[in-house]
């Protein structure tokens, strides 16, 4: 391994160290957080651009693994800056404690004034909403909050086991495939699963996990396993979903593409199925379908013209579909459909949060391309969006955000289209 890539690693770590370096000298943690997640972002671009050419030895991974892994461990001990989401998860994880069904009511509702304290539902952001997330995720909030009751380290420390175990699930994959290990550090190393999910304690995390063994489970010919863990996912982020009609597509004969979409729907049912009588599980999700945009470039190009969000959602969900099916219908192979497929649903989203790219960059070291890097790198300019709202009280999605963010990442995107399925990213 050359010198300047020992060095570039060197900079991209004391890139992401610089957090606690800045913080201790006493400097405001929101600062600390964009300063830290736009240059350690920048300098992961860098590193990759030389991690593909070169050969990483074993040592050197290892460590650099084990460097990966640390930092996680210290970033999960820091209090959340960038997002008070966790402290939805600690409420949702106390009420079913309680015996109470999450769906019943809204935090702030009377029926639960007895669960109050000095920081839940207090600091809950709507407060007014039932809560969206689906019950495998209320459980894991449910079994963080028995492991530490109103503090962010239980969730934290759940997903640090999750993130472990997703890590052990590519290897796994990647040695199946015969794809280089160097290329796990494209997750490993990567800023944003690092400062989303492990400072900020953003939950989509779990899902990888599932979604990655489902792979492997599938790539190995153990597809009823492989159906339920994509169910699994499922029910920590309906976006798993997207998965479905590419393995659909993918198998041959009716029962087995009937399978293929059957078992994770009628899991994903099931799970749902026990809160149905005694609340509204859907009820929220509903209201943040309608409602709620940022960071969605094609949304935020037609919306400006259109100005009528509702319309705008539907023409954007129509757009998706036209990109979408001519993609699982197409002769790729079935790592980069799944790839492209998550891919085209961020740029037609209305809102794509920069924790939600982690489902892509969860992928990147089995299928390395240059649109998921840059995109990983790239949306963590949305920090100056949380660095305003939180120093000023103004919520402003950037236009030049957005171009800066977007247009690189569509370019490469288009120029990947035009080349082999086969062929990896720099390849």
């Amino acid at each position: 391994m050359k010198t300047t890539l020992k060095l570039a690693f060197a900079v991209l770590v004391v890139s992401l160290v610089a957090f606690f370096i800045l913080t201790a000298l006493g400097v405001q943690p929101i600062i600390a957080y964009a300063a830290t997640s736009i240059s350690s972002s920048l300098f992961f671009l860098a590193v990759c651009a030389m991690l593909i050419k070169e050969e990483v030895p074993a040592g050197y991974f290892f460590a650099l693994l084990a460097v990966g892994v640390l930092l996680r461990i210290a970033f999960a001990a820091v209090h959340p800056v960038g997002s008070p989401d966790y402290y939805r998860y600690v409420w949702d994880g106390k009420v079913q404690a309680s015996g109470v069904n999450p769906y019943r009511y809204a935090p702030e509702d009377s029926a639960l004034t007895a669960l109050h304290s000095d920081l839940v539902p207090r600091l809950v952001t709507y407060s007014d909403m039932r809560t969206i997330y689906p019950p495998l995720s209320e459980n894991l909030f449910r079994l963080a909050y028995i492991i530490s009751g109103e503090s962010y380290l239980g969730i934290k420390f759940l997903l640090l086991i999750f993130d472990v175990l997703t890590m052990l699930g590519l290897l796994l994959t990647m040695k199946k495939l015969k794809i280089d290990r160097k290329y796990l550090l494209l997750y490993a190393l990567c800023p944003l699963p690092m400062i989303q999910f492990f400072l900020d304690g953003h939950v989509d995390s779990f899902g990888f996990t599932f979604l990655i063994f489902a792979l492997y489970f599938y790539l190995a010919e153990r597809k009823t396993l492989a159906y339920l863990f994509i169910g699994l996912s499922m029910l920590i982020k309906p976006l798993a979903l997207i998965v479905v009609p590419v393995l659909f597509f993918n198998e041959k004969g009716a029962l087995n593409r009937l399978k293929a979409a059957a078992v994770p729907v009628l899991l994903f049912g099931a799970f749902y199925l026990p809160y149905v009588f005694t609340g509204s599980p859907f009820q929220a999700l509903m209201k943040f379908t309608e409602n709620w945009t940022f960071n969605g470039v094609v949304f935020d190009i037609l919306d400006s013209f259109i100005r009528d969000n509702q319309r705008t959602r539907v023409l954007c969900a129509i757009l998706l579909m036209i990109a979408y099916l001519p993609v699982i219908l197409s002769k790729r192979d079935l790592l980069t459909k799944i790839y492209v497929s998550i891919f085209l649903l961020f740029i037609f989203s209305p809102i794509v949060h920069p924790w939600y790219i982690g489902w892509l960059v969860v992928l990147l070291p089995l299928v390395p391309r240059w649109s998921g890097i840059a995109y990983a790198g790239l949306s963590s300019l949305t920090a100056f969006t949380i660095l305003t709202y939180q120093t000023t009280g103004v919520w402003n999605d950037y236009t030049l955000v957005l171009v800066f963010e977007y247009a690189p990442v569509i370019l490469l995107f288009l120029w990947e289209l035009r080349r082999k399925p086969e062929t990896l990213a720099g390849s």
